[in-house]
């Protein structure tokens, strides 16, 4: 059993960090989150990132860093894997309808399991290819996925008209720029700080031309 109380520490400075403030439990519930997918991962290797303190750092206050950017009532978060940024979201800014989307089975039973046991209101994860999802969001969050061009490619259609789509990015995506397809412009893009992580990480923030 993993000692809590250093991964909380962790996170709570790095929420300090991120200047956030999230709601009473909050931190509680993304150590189960995080406990919930150490456990799974060792069985299904859900993530390449095994140790409990990389998993609070590069998954955890990684997917945090995005919350000021996050907008709206409705979420679609694509290729979303083992709920990141998603479940992150949806634990630091609850109310918001929340839809998880995923290929791979087993990340969808992962992520079905994970919204049972941390009592997730309003959120649910479907097993489908991006381009297969219907509906429109206020904000759609993809975290390196694929290129801005594919990304809005397959999931385009699911940006509501005024509606923000944020890519989670590396390094600053310069060569893909040229490729994003019509209809689509760049709003913004954010150079993050995650506390703890030694690694260049940008948001880019695309919204309807």
């Amino acid at each position: 059993m993993t000692d809590r109380a250093p991964l909380q520490r962790l996170l709570e400075q790095g929420i300090q960090a991120l200047g956030l403030t999230l709601p009473d439990g909050a931190v509680e519930r993304l150590l189960d989150y995080q406990a919930l997918l150490a456990r799974w991962n060792a069985t299904y290797n859900l993530t390449a990132v095994r140790d409990p303190q990389e998993m609070i750092t590069r998954h955890l206050l990684d997917s945090l860093a995005i919350l000021p950017y996050v907008q709206g009532q409705t979420l679609a978060d694509l290729g979303t894997g083992p709920g990141l940024p998603g479940i992150v979201l949806a634990i630091a800014a609850p109310g918001r309808d929340i839809l998880l989307v995923d290929s791979n089975g087993k990340k969808v039973r992962f992520l079905r399991e994970a919204i049972r046991s941390l009592k997730l209101e309003g959120v649910r994860a479907v097993q489908s290819r991006v381009e297969e999802v219907q509906g429109q969001f206020d904000c759609v969050t993809a975290r390196a996925f694929a290129t801005l061009e594919d990304m809005l490619g397959w999931g385009g259609h699911l940006l509501a008209p005024d509606g923000i789509w944020l890519a989670m990015k590396g390094r600053q995506p310069d060569d893909e720029f040229g490729g994003i397809p019509e209809g689509f412009a760049v709003r913004q893009v954010a150079d993050l700080k995650v506390p703890g992580l030694d690694a260049e990480r940008h948001l880019v923030v695309l919204g309807r031309a």
